[in-house]
């Protein structure tokens, strides 16, 4: 006698996906434990529709288990289909498709997903599938559309002190803490070295862990990407330890040296909380109210505190809201009509340039580097010479362990790459080798010279970054934060500009044609 036979009605499938893995998920609040099937799959389709790093699909996949388990220990009936299970469907879609059948399920009831490929391939089921908001957010899809209608220009800073209104975070009363809503003009600092700067915890993998990880290992071994060592916290608990360790050690240092970078320190006093936030191990508000907490208690500065606050309830609902505000084509996007394929450097090969060989190592080894490095080391080549967005955005999905759809593409099409148009930022993020030396000692043992400005030992950030604005003068010359540069460029002497972008040029070129750069 089968399961679903004790009872008078079919059940239905509760979809559970891999970054959905919060007890108090809409969908599980919707399901009847006495009568739902709680739905759960590792699916080829999800570890191959970008080539993802090993230490992601291992985080993910581990941390599906043990949610699966505390399921199962709480009275629910769980369906969870492994990888290497012979039965498991390709896809999401297969897998409740044979799970419907098994059942005999005709209703789904899920959380709306954070990709819009997921989104289309449940509503196109032939099943009766109920997509119920995912209200772990701070702001709902439909309150981000109300605070969007009529603006000319949406900025992330004026919807974030909404947020800050509405959640009272870091508030007296109706005024901002310390009576201003930003202290990001004190969080600018490079920083040095400093061996006694305490390291982010790691985590020592577990029986159910190495069971994963020799799965990754042997589907998933030649991706980008060092499954070796992995230390990730794997479910709540580990992720509540990590941001304890966070909130003591590194966040009182966290916002002086945010946007830093140094060679040997690939992490400086960042968080590592966004992968066990994007799947759900945590929350942004409780997260938020720790880092609060520990402001008002004297044990970290306000800037700190504020600059920490704002990036999650700021930045990430901001960006969330922008990827469904503008629907499944945003990623699509490519407003400079770039098209040069992406460099080989970016999946390992060698290159003589030390920022990116740094920002490209660490990912590799790490799945992990930091803002200010996606933003002005990787993302800044690639939009500086012209690269493909969508090869950009694919690169930034597959190699990140955070990275999900809502939160990558916005940040990759939008803001580093400028493909959108300008919806997300008013001006490309783009610089010369100046600001990388200035917040990094990547320069200091790099075989270009910061300094050189022209010729064959120029830092390629500097040939870039005149080339660049010289080819799209047309579109960002009026641009008020960008006329100063040209008014810049229009007093060089003649001969010196046609060196620089003759020798832009012949990189780029040199570049194409897969030579050492």
């Amino acid at each position: 006698m089968g399961w679903q036979a004790h009872f008078m009605v079919a059940p239905r499938l509760i979809l559970i996906l891999g970054d959905q893995l919060t007890l108090g998920l809409s969908a599980l609040r919707a399901a009847d434990k006495a009568l739902d099937v709680v739905v759960m799959a590792e699916v080829m389709a999800e570890g191959t529709y970008v080539p993802h790093h090993p230490q992601k699909i291992a985080l993910v996949l581990t941390a599906m288990r043990k949610f699966a388990a505390a399921l199962s220990a709480d009275g629910w009936h769980v369906a969870y289909a492994r990888l290497d299970d012979p039965q498991t469907g390709a896809s999401i879609g297969a897998e409740l498709l044979r799970r419907a059948a098994e059942f005999g399920a005709t209703d789904v009831i899920a959380t709306r997903p954070g990709e819009w490929r997921l989104i289309t391939a449940l509503e196109t089921l032939p099943l009766s599938v109920t997509l119920l908001p995912d209200d772990r957010f701070i702001c709902s899809e439909i309150e981000f559309s109300e605070w969007a209608s009529g603006r000319k220009q949406m900025r992330m800073e004026y919807f974030y002190r909404d947020m800050r209104r509405k959640t009272g975070l870091m508030m007296d009363g109706d005024k901002p803490a310390g009576g201003q809503w930003n202290f990001d003009h004190d969080n600018r600092k490079p920083a040095t070295s400093d061996m006694f700067r305490t390291a982010p915890l790691r985590f020592v993998p577990d029986a159910v862990t190495e069971e994963v990880l020799a799965l990754v290992g042997a589907r998933f071994g030649n991706n980008f990407g060092k499954l070796h060592p992995f230390g990730w916290a794997t479910d709540r608990a580990g992720a509540l330890r990590a941001l304890d360790h966070f909130i003591i050690h590194a966040l009182p240092t966290f916002g002086d040296y945010q946007d830093a970078m140094l060679s040997a320190d690939p992490v400086l006093s960042h968080a590592l909380l966004s992968p066990y936030l994007n799947i759900g191990l945590l929350s942004p508000i409780e997260v938020c109210q720790r880092a609060e907490t520990a402001w008002r208690a004297g044990d970290v500065p306000i800037n700190a505190a504020e600059g920490f606050i704002r990036q999650i309830i700021g930045w990430r609902e901001f960006v969330r809201g922008i990827y469904f505000q503008h629907g499944p084509d945003y990623a699509a996007q490519n407003g400079l009509g770039h098209s040069r394929d992406l460099p080989a450097l970016y999946w390992g090969a060698p290159t003589k340039m030390n920022c990116l060989s740094h920002a490209v190592g660490q990912t590799r080894d790490l799945a992990y580097a930091h803002h200010i490095q996606r933003l002005m080391v990787t993302g800044n080549f690639a939009l500086l010479a012209g690269v493909d967005p969508g090869h950009v955005h694919d690169w930034y999905l597959a190699v990140y362990i955070d990275a999900f759809e809502w939160v990558e593409a916005p940040n990759t099409i939008g803001m580093s790459q400028h493909a959108d148009g300008g919806v997300l930022g008013s001006k490309p993020y783009v610089s010369s080798g100046a600001y990388i030396e200035r917040m990094s000692d990547y320069c200091k043992n790099c075989a270009y010279s910061v300094k050189e400005k022209a010729g064959p030992n120029a830092c390629p950030f500097n040939l870039l970054y005149w080339h660049f604005l010289i080819r799209h003068r047309d579109r960002f010359a009026a641009n008020p934060r960008m006329a100063q540069m040209y008014r810049v460029w229009d007093k060089m002497e003649g001969g010196h500009k046609s060196r620089v972008i003759d020798d832009a040029t012949s990189f780029l070129a040199k570049m194409d044609s897969g030579a050492l750069i």
